[in-house]
């Protein structure tokens, strides 16, 4: 089934498009998929993402969300179906990370807007879950960079949706975090039968993780597949301009790709 569906989307900025132009998108997000946007800075990845999350609205074309136009739905239950955690995000507030976290309940409370019992258990157990449920009392800019983007991260999850958007989740993450981060959602998508899309520059985690992977260059659709069909040398090279040597190196299990200078 289609969660997420792109048809003939364009996008771009401004009343022209001599700057960027997202140009003529189509491709699908099925239920219970797990899939990877890689390209160049400046690609148009945060754009999609923000596109597919109903944040911003198509120039030309249709986004479907299970298979109706998102412009015919609420707001409320836009966030009801799906979830996003941008790439930066800073409080002005002194909000807690426990509060930050119940934040994403807010689709789900009632006409007056009180958590219940069962608001502040779910939150909770996504706190522990994520493994923050130690900095609950803290405030979210009292907390290093990788632990707020966890509980941004945590937010998503306590909205309980059908698909989550990540704008580099992993950007201000160690390699042990980024390792359980994947884990994580890889172990969320089976658990809650959702579907997770994110932006990440680290190829060998997201072929690894990936059901699928969107190769985007200039705006357009480079390439859409399986990992295995989509991240081949000649692939890597094009997409991202670079002047390496690509080794890919297949075994029993995964693909390992190493980039050298040359």
């Amino acid at each position: 089934m289609n969660i997420i569906d792109f048809d003939n989307v364009s996008y771009f900025y401004g009343k022209n498009q001599s700057e960027f132009y997202l140009n003529n998108i189509c491709f699908s997000i099925n239920n219970n998929e797990f899939v990877s946007f890689l390209g160049a800075n400046g690609s148009g990845k945060s754009t999609l993402l923000k596109i597919a999350a109903g944040l911003l609205k198509p120039k030309l074309g249709i986004l479907n969300l299970f298979n109706k136009d998102i412009t015919e739905y609420k707001r409320v239950e836009i966030a009801k179906l799906i979830s996003y955690v941008p790439q930066l995000y800073y409080s002005v507030y002194p909000f807690t990370v426990f509060e930050i976290v119940m934040m994403g309940r807010n689709p789900h409370l009632s006409v007056l807007g009180y958590e219940q019992k069962e608001d502040i258990n779910f939150v909770n157990e996504v706190l522990d879950k994520v493994g923050i449920y130690n900095l609950r009392n803290k405030s979210i800019n009292e907390v290093s960079g990788g632990e707020a983007q966890r509980a941004f991260i945590a937010r998503a999850l306590a909205q309980n949706s059908k698909i989550i958007l990540l704008d580099e989740p992993n950007s201000h993450l160690d390699i042990k975090n980024e390792i359980l981060l994947f884990k994580l959602l890889s172990l969320l998508k089976e658990e809650r039968n959702i579907s997770i899309a994110l932006i990440t520059h680290h190829l060998n985690l997201a072929n690894y993780y990936s059901d699928k992977i969107l190769l985007l260059k200039n705006g357009n659709i480079l390439a859409y597949g399986k990992p295995n069909d989509v991240l081949n040398k000649d692939l890597i090279i094009d997409c991202f301009n670079i002047n390496y040597d690509i080794n890919v190196i297949l075994n029993s299990d995964n693909k390992t790709i190493n980039m050298m200078p040359i």
